[in-house]
């Protein structure tokens, strides 16, 4: 879900201790640049905190903790416009905001600046397209869990507030959501299926809803979390496998030029193996990988772990065809549930 790049001309920025900056000099000093540096936000179901990881330089990671109000989150987002990182709080049951997340250090209690109404029941993803948030509730809407379903929630943003548009309901479990333009990608919880909904935001009341098209994924035994990167149109799907596996048996997809092979495949079809590229195997630390980013400029991919000696945030690079390659950031976080990967 889980990329954004930004860029802030503020001069007085340069006070702020958790931004990095670096000064390409000529003879008398007078052009200073800024170096591109890059945060990943991971909440968690353990206690509920942002941690903020600056990965500008992979051998140097950096982490900063702010301190909830939740105990357990899921999704995760960073906005610019308002400096602010949003979470849904999987304990308070709304998605919830931090402001001016720049200014703020380390070990800080922080209140909240955004919030919206607790309507959900279990929220997962969060996917953002302007002003609209969806979250993907993957509680059994009916109660009978041999039909599977789940609900979308879609909330407006105003200020200080979420307000709750409308709920779509979804005949499959949800769980990972990401936008690709207007059509929201889901997955679908408990298969190995990816499904999408085209212009999504135009059902604006409350619904019964099934996916313009679904697509089996070779490969993946069951898939969590997804992420679309649109400048090299590639999608990263994980799969977790067995859910009672949580040290080595998931893995993640990576698939190429997206959106020809996704549209080349009809309703019900499957995208062949030979068309991804599969990361999975025991050096990979991969159990239960429920969320995925994406950076495309450095071709890394970087995964909440949720079961692997008890979560972790990882990352991989110099995939090349993929395989049992291990990551090269390991950092362990509790119950890791989503990331969000941000330039600034």
């Amino acid at each position: 879900m889980k990329r954004f790049n930004s860029l802030k001309l503020v001069v007085l920025i340069t006070a702020l201790s958790t931004f990095v900056f670096s000064c390409s000099d000529d003879d008398d000093n007078s052009n200073p640049t800024m170096e591109t540096s890059v945060y990943l936000l991971a909440s968690n179901n353990s206690d509920g905190n942002i941690n903020i990881y600056d990965v500008t330089d992979g051998s140097n990671v950096t982490t900063k903790t702010l301190i909830t109000t939740s105990v357990a989150a899921d999704g995760i987002y960073y906005d610019q416009s308002d400096d602010a990182v949003i979470q849904a709080s999987r304990s308070n049951l709304g998605l919830e905001g931090v402001t001016n997340i720049s200014t703020i250090t380390s070990g800080t209690s922080v209140g909240i600046d955004i919030m919206g109404t607790q309507d959900m029941s279990s929220p997962r993803e969060v996917a953002v397209n302007g002003n609209f948030y969806v979250v993907a509730d993957n509680a059994d809407v009916d109660g009978d869990t041999n039909t599977p379903d789940g609900r979308l929630y879609i909330y407006s943003k105003n200020g200080s507030s979420f307000t709750l548009r409308n709920v779509i309901t979804t005949d499959f479990k949800l769980w990972g959501i990401t936008f690709y333009n207007n059509d929201l990608y889901a997955v679908v919880d408990a298969t190995g299926e990816l499904a999408v909904f085209t212009n999504f935001l135009s059902n604006t009341t409350d619904a019964m809803l099934s996916a313009s098209k679904r697509v089996v994924i070779e490969g993946i035994v069951r898939t969590h979390g997804l992420t679309y990167d649109a400048a090299t149109d590639t999608m990263v799907m994980t799969d977790i496998a067995s859910a009672m596996n949580g040290q080595d048996d998931g893995g993640f997809h990576i698939i190429e030029n997206f959106t020809s092979k996704f549209n080349g495949v009809s309703n019900g079809g499957t995208l062949a193996m030979s068309q991804q590229i599969r990361v999975a195997g025991s050096a990979t630390m991969l159990g239960n990988p429920v969320d995925v980013a994406y950076d495309s400029e450095t071709e890394t991919v970087y995964i909440a772990e949720a079961g692997n000696n008890g979560g972790r945030i990882l990352a991989f690079n110099n995939i090349g065809t993929g395989g049992n390659i291990a990551p090269v950031l390991n950092n362990s976080l509790a119950a890791a549930s989503s990331v969000y990967l941000y330039k600034n």
